[in-house]
């Protein structure tokens, strides 16, 4: 029999879980856009994010296994639209076993993060490892990038620039149009873009600009500059020393991947004690390949779930 249960947990925590109870329990988790609703069920039908891994007869087959998956926290709001409180992947780990307790959960059978959410289930595994049985880690290291930083710093600077401004929306516009560049390959855009500008009322304009400024205007429209603040510094300030992380763990890089790259994903992978596999995924879309591969990374994921 399979339930659904979403509601409000310890410290203003909101989760969604559904799958057959008693069932082994999946933690599921995405990128800083993503939501507790990871795929639709019974009691809401829009689709989750992650449809084509998570379902029934999916690699994340909730016929065999109950999946959680929760709302990131994102430390409030202060009254200058900055976030009130600062936010590490510690933090959202502790907001997860939050939710392990008030679900009576001993312990996960697998913690699956992808971006942002591989982050935080490294920072589960590393401070409450009685928690997981297995982690699974998709295109996110033990620690960022610097150039990844850099990347994130001055996104972070158009979207206060915004709200200094009082352009919030433009702000997050062209900040989540500059990160788009980061989530994709150069092989992609030239595979997919042409280069013939196109004169328009507000000037010249180009194939891969409306496609950069349309992205960006859909995020604007989900999400606050303050979240989309707090968010993208905790990604900055994830810190996990992968020695410490005892769980078997198996490692997912994407090929082409600017904010997680494969020789720091492969570093990583080569200090943890239990490393069960380390895969590259094929793929020209790099970082966001765990959202435009679900084929590919789900092969990989139904190998690795099938024990």
């Amino acid at each position: 029999m399979s339930a659904t249960v979403l509601r409000e947990a310890p410290a203003g925590a909101r989760y969604e879980i559904t799958g057959p109870k008693g069932a082994p329990v999946v933690l599921a988790l995405g990128g800083i856009s993503a939501t507790r609703h990871v795929v639709r069920t019974e009691q809401d039908a829009t689709p989750g994010w992650w449809e084509g891994i998570v379902g029934r007869e999916r690699p994340i087959d909730t016929a065999r296994f109950r999946v959680l998956s929760v709302d990131f926290r994102d430390g409030g709001r202060a009254r200058d639209g900055r976030p009130a409180e600062r936010i590490t992947t510690r933090d959202q780990a502790a907001h997860i076993v939050d939710v392990l307790d008030e679900l009576e959960i001993p312990q996960l059978a697998v913690a699956v993060g992808a971006s942002y959410g591989g982050m935080v289930v490294l920072a589960l595994a590393e401070h409450w490892p009685e928690r997981v049985g297995r982690l699974l880690v998709i295109s996110a290291a033990h620690e960022p990038h610097p150039m990844s930083i850099g990347l994130r710093s001055i996104q972070r600077r158009i979207v206060e620039l915004g709200l200094d401004t009082g352009s919030s929306v433009e702000g997050m516009v062209l900040g989540r149009a500059v990160a788009m560049t980061t989530y994709r390959t150069a092989r992609e855009f030239s595979e997919r873009f042409g280069v013939t500008p196109y004169d328009t009322d507000r000037g010249t304009e180009f194939e891969v600009e409306r496609y950069l400024i349309g992205a960006g205007e859909k995020f604007a429209a989900r999400m606050a500059p303050e979240r989309f603040l707090a968010l993208s510094l905790s990604v900055d300030l994830h810190c996990v020393v992968p020695e410490s992380v005892t769980v078997p763990t198996t490692v997912i890089a994407a090929r082409g991947d600017t904010l997680a790259p494969l020789a720091q994903m492969r570093a990583m992978s080569k200090r943890l004690p239990r490393l069960e596999a380390f895969h590259v995924l094929q793929t020209r879309f790099g970082h966001d390949a765990f959202l435009t591969e679900q084929r590919k990374l789900g092969r990989l994921l139904t190998a690795t779930l099938a024990d």
